[in-house]
């Protein structure tokens, strides 16, 4: 049976972003303009699926408007489906652990995912991420502090890191 998939579009201060949901179920955020991408991490899910358009508004769009402006933690109990293997889910739990404003290297993300000597295995899961921001893979940089591996482009993770820093130590110093 094909998955009849709803993507939507985010326009974000970085560019446009895909966001594609099933039902009422994100599935998939990223910027746009890889649509092998988004066909890979799509397909592996949704064999043959079908994408709709949608231009109606979700709760998704006000989450990232809210993320945008610097709300803390704003996609807190939203409806989010990954797939993936069981150890990609463990990363992917472990990189939303990740506070706010902060980052850690690729190793400690394999020790917190349960796989200390899987630091490639991290960071190909990392790499592999179905919906960038909400689960925030680019809080990962290189343990001599690079930035590295983000498929929207070292500048946007640049960009995002630095954003939810100077959020942060605003609400620490309120």
């Amino acid at each position: 049976m094909t998955e009849t998939l709803i993507r939507n579009c985010y326009d974000s201060p970085l560019g446009d972003m895909d966001l594609v949901l099933r039902d009422d179920t994100l599935v998939y955020l990223d910027f746009a303009g890889n649509p092998e991408r988004l066909a890979t991490l799509l397909g592996r899910r949704y064999p043959g699926f079908r994408l709709t358009e949608s231009r109606e508004s979700t709760r998704f769009h006000a989450a990232l408007d809210d993320y945008f402006a610097g709300v803390a933690d704003p996609f807190d109990g939203l409806p989010v489906e990954t797939g993936g293997t069981d150890f990609q889910r463990s990363v992917w739990r472990e990189l939303r652990r990740i506070p706010s404003g902060t980052t850690l290297d690729y190793a400690t993300l394999a020790e917190r995912a349960g796989r200390p000597a899987a630091v490639r295995a991290a960071a190909s899961s990392n790499a592999r991420n179905p919906v960038s921001i909400v689960i925030p893979c680019h809080r990962v940089i290189g343990r001599d502090g690079s930035l590295r591996g983000y498929a929207g482009g070292e500048g946007r993770k640049r960009w995002l890191i630095e954003h939810e820093r100077r959020w942060a130590e605003a609400r620490a110093a309120a």
